[in-house]
This record gives C-alpha cells, structure tokens and sequence, in this order.
C-alpha cells in the first residue's frame, strides 16, 4: 500500500492470498509485505527487495510467490521493470502467481499480453494519479492553503474548518482527519518568531554579515530549532517569502525520482497567504542584499579561492571552507562541482589531505 488511507489493503490481500493457498494446497511460510511506500520505485521498499535477495541466494525455502495482483510488483514509469522482477523469480525455479487475476500466469500468449497490458495500466494509472494530486496541490496551494510537510522555522500549522474558522494548532505528529478541513500557516512559537525578527534586524538594520548573524544568535543559543545557524540556513530564511505572508509552492521539480530546484519564476506564489513575521519592505530589504551577495559562481574563481585557502592553512575541510569570508561556503562547492572531492581533485590536493564532506548535509 501506498498511503495510510489504505489502511486495511494489506489485511485484504493477506487475506485473499491465504484463501488462495489453501484452495491450491499450499503453505504460506513467509510474507514480504511494502505497507505505506509507494510503488512507482523500488527504493525504500525493503519488502520487494528482501524477497529479490531470498530468490537470487539460491537457497529460498520456498518455491511459489503468491502475489495478489499484476500492479503489486509497483506501478513503475517502465513497465518492464515489474515483468523483470518476475522473470528474476522465474529464473530461479520459483513460479509467479496471481490470486486476484482472472487468468492463469503460464506464460502462454494471452498470459503474457494481458500481464503486460496490466503493466501498462499499473504505469498510467500512477501517472495520471501524479497529474491529478499535483493540479490539486497547485490550486489548493493558489487558495493559500499549506500542503504538506513540516512547517518552517517560526511558524506553526492551524488547522481550519471549511468555512475558515480555526480549530486549533496542529502539534508535531498531528496530521487533519476530516476531508474538508485544511490547514494554514501562523506565526509561532513565540521564541522561534522573536529569532527570525532579530535575524532579519541585525541583517537589514544593523547591516551585520550573515556570518556575525549567524555567531550571534549561536552564542545566544536562539538555534533553528536544535540546529546552529550558518550561513546557508541564513540565506534560505532572508529569501523565503513565507515570512512576508507569501505562499511559495512547487519550488522542486521530480522527475524520474530526482529533485531539481525551477527558478522563481516557475514558482506558484500566492501572496498575502500567511500572516507576516516580518514586513514586505523589510523582506525585501534583506532579499535585496542577498542577491547582490550572491553572484553567479564561476568554476574558476571557486577554484582559485580554494587553492588560496589550502595555501593559506595547509589543509581542507568543509569547516575552514565555511568560515573562509572571500570564498563560497561548502555546500556550494559539494552543489556546483557535483562533490566536495571533485573540487579538491581539480586543484590537486593530496589523496591523504582530503576531508570528505559529510557535516555539510
């Protein structure tokens, strides 16, 4: 199953599979089950992938796979990945069958054109599901409703009746449970929103650096949430609209399971969605200053600065990167040349002298 709404499909099929076992005479000795991951890629799907290791170890206790229909292998963008799975189990000596299907599977030619006829439909079927649950996002995001995810720092999630009357503050955890409720964005816990302020005054008010912002508030201990704050986390709070009131949704684009970031102008903003921490002038104050930050990264440029760094202290490691002012922080480095190592390759720094980059995640 995919969703904590199909709370009960596991039962179902648990159950359908047994009756089938025992109308054929078969013992079920054990049970790979996937419940609440998705299906349109095998990553984190341990179930699938424990039961491809028993059959490819050569020693399974088992010689018959019961599944309870052709789309419980996943619903996969190639449906060729699916018919793969089988033929690994078949492959093996272990035969593949359907207690829900209305066929049997005996590799016969309307077996294997209705298999992948159900393929193609498992695929389709995922795909137009994306395409209906994102239209919907869109505009339920357009209405300035919060879709999903933990809240940023300084805000918390209210929950909503269908008429807009608050019901209360959704705690870490909580999820709605009524189909017409939704849920907004409102500032708080008082002492997250006291730090966002006083981020965004030492920044535009007290033209303090992101750096002495960031020392700042550590030494303080007005940390984001446990974490301390760098520059990094700086430059995403000052540049996020949310705490101007602004809605930005579809910041991310996933395309065959990897995660891109579109720019602004692809962004769907709904502005005024939220109330504000900080004013729109401020916010755009800071946004201002930002960017004349942030210029565009050249790789030689990144490079030089490196060299002068290594030159300088004798060594490299994400943190001397960081707190180095005339040169871009770690995880621009790891982001631009695909890998901290990379960069450290290309001005030849000694195998032994580098530092993976771990702490920069």
């Amino acid at each position: 199953m995919s969703t904590d709404h199909e709370q009960y499909s596991i039962v179902n099929q648990s159950a359908a599979i047994a009756l089938y076992a025992a109308a054929h005479n078969l013992g079920i000795v054990r049970s790979f089950v996937d419940g609440g991951k998705t299906g349109v890629t095998i990553k984190r799907r341990r179930g699938l992938q424990d039961l491809l290791d028993v059959v490819d170890s050569g020693v399974a206790d088992f010689s018959v796979v019961i599944v309870y229909d052709v789309s419980r292998w996943g619903r996969f963008p190639d449906a060729d990945e699916s018919a793969h799975y089988e033929f690994v189990c078949k492959r093996a000596g272990i035969s593949v069958r359907y207690c829900a299907e209305q066929f049997e599977n005996d590799n016969s030619p309307t077996s294997n054109l209705l298999k992948a006829l159900k393929r193609t439909m498992a695929s389709e079927f995922s795909r137009e599901l994306g395409v209906k649950v994102s239209t919907g996002q869109r505009r339920l995001a357009s209405m300035g409703f919060w879709q999903g995810g933990f809240p940023p720092f300084g805000m918390q999630r209210q929950l909503i009746d269908q008429n807009r009357n608050p019901k209360g503050v959704l705690k870490l955890g909580q999820w709605k449970t009524i189909t017409t409720d939704r849920v907004v964005l409102i500032p708080g816990p008082p002492a997250a929103v006291a730090t966002v302020k006083l981020a965004f005054d030492l920044y535009t008010k007290g033209n303090k650096s992101r750096p002495e912002i960031a020392e700042i508030l550590n030494k303080a201990k007005r940390f984001r949430g446990r974490v301390p704050w760098t520059i990094q986390t700086l430059r995403d709070l000052f540049l996020d609209p949310l705490y101007k009131g602004a809605y930005a949704y579809g910041k991310y684009e996933t395309r065959d399971h990897i995660s891109r970031r579109l720019g602004w102008d692809k962004w769907l903003v709904r502005e005024h969605a939220f109330p504000a921490v900080v004013s729109e002038k401020q916010w755009n104050q800071a946004r201002r200053r930002i960017r004349e930050e942030i210029k565009p990264l050249v790789d030689s440029e990144m490079l030089e600065g490196l060299r002068r760094l290594w030159k300088r202290k004798g060594r490299l490691n994400s943190n001397l990167i960081n707190e180095a002012r005339d040169i871009p922080s770690a995880v621009a480095y790891n982001h631009h040349f695909g890998g901290i190592n990379q960069a450290y390759k290309l001005i030849r720094v000694p195998t032994s002298k580098r530092l993976l980059l771990h702490e920069c995640y």
